[in-house]
C-alpha cells in the first residue's frame, strides 16, 4: 500500500499543528504553511524514501513550530509514530528558538556533522523545498523576498549554501544531490 495509514495520520497531525492550531503562513506570501511539510513529504517519496522517512518529513517542523498550548514533543511522536520517526523529526529541529538567528543556524550547521543518513535525507528535502520556494519568490518579488526574514539576504543565501555543501560532503550518494547542486548554483546567481 502506498498511501498508508501512517502517512495519513502524519498528514492530519501536521495539519493540526501548523494550520488548525495556529494558521501558520509561509514567508513573503499568504499561503498556508502546511504546503511546506507536505512538499517535503512528496520530495522524499519521489526520491525513494521509505514510509518512516516520508512521515518524519511531513512532520519535520511539528516540534519546532508547535504552540505552547498544543506543544508537540518527542515522546508524543514516538508513542504515535515510532522511535525512528521521532528521532528524524527531533534531529532536524532547532531546539532553542530563543537564540538569535545566527546562533540557531550555527547550531544547525554543526548538527549536520552528526546527522544519520535518515536525518540528512529529511534535511535535504527540507532544503530543496525551502530554497526552491525562495528562488521562486525572488524571481517574482526580488529583494522584497527577504523583508520578512530574520536575517539579511547575504546571510540567508550563505547559510543555505553552507548547509548544502555540508550535506553533500557527508552523503555523496544522496538521492537529492542533483537537486541540491542545482539549487546551490541558482542561489549563487542571486548572492
Amino acid at each position: 500500500m502506498i498511501f498508508t495509514n501512517k502517512i495519513q495520520r502524519a498528514i492530519k497531525f501536521s495539519i493540526k499543528t501548523h494550520e488548525v492550531y495556529q494558521k501558520q503562513k509561509r514567508k513573503v506570501k499568504d499561503i498556508s504553511y502546511i504546503t511546506h511539510p507536505l512538499t517535503v513529504g512528496i520530495i522524499l517519496a519521489k526520491a525513494g524514501a521509505d514510509e518512516d522517512i516520508i512521515v518524519a518529513g511531513i512532520m519535520h517542523d511539528t516540534i519546532e513550530d508547535s504552540i505552547p498550548e498544543k506543544k508537540v514533543t518527542y515522546e508524543m511522536l514516538e508513542a504515535r509514530f515510532g522511535k525512528r520517526v521521532a528521532d528524524g523529526v527531533l534531529s532536524v529541529t532547532e531546539t532553542d528558538k530563543s537564540l538569535v538567528w545566527e546562533e540557531r543556524k550555527k547550531e544547525a550547521l554543526k548538527d549536520i556533522g552528526e546527522f544519520s543518513q535518515d536525518s540528512l535525507f529529511i534535511k535535504s528535502a527540507d532544503i530543496v523545498s525551502n530554497v526552491s520556494e525562495l528562488l521562486d519568490d525572488y524571481a517574482r518579488y526580488k529583494e522584497e523576498t527577504f523583508k520578512n526574514f530574520n536575517a539579511p539576504k547575504d546571510r540567508i543565501v550563505h547559510n543555505y549554501l553552507e548547509m548544502i555543501n555540508r550535506i553533500l560532503k557527508r552523503w555523496k550518494e544522496n538521492p537529492l544531490a542533483e537537486d541540491l547542486g542545482f539549487l546551490a548554483k541558482e542561489l549563487q546567481k542571486i548572492a
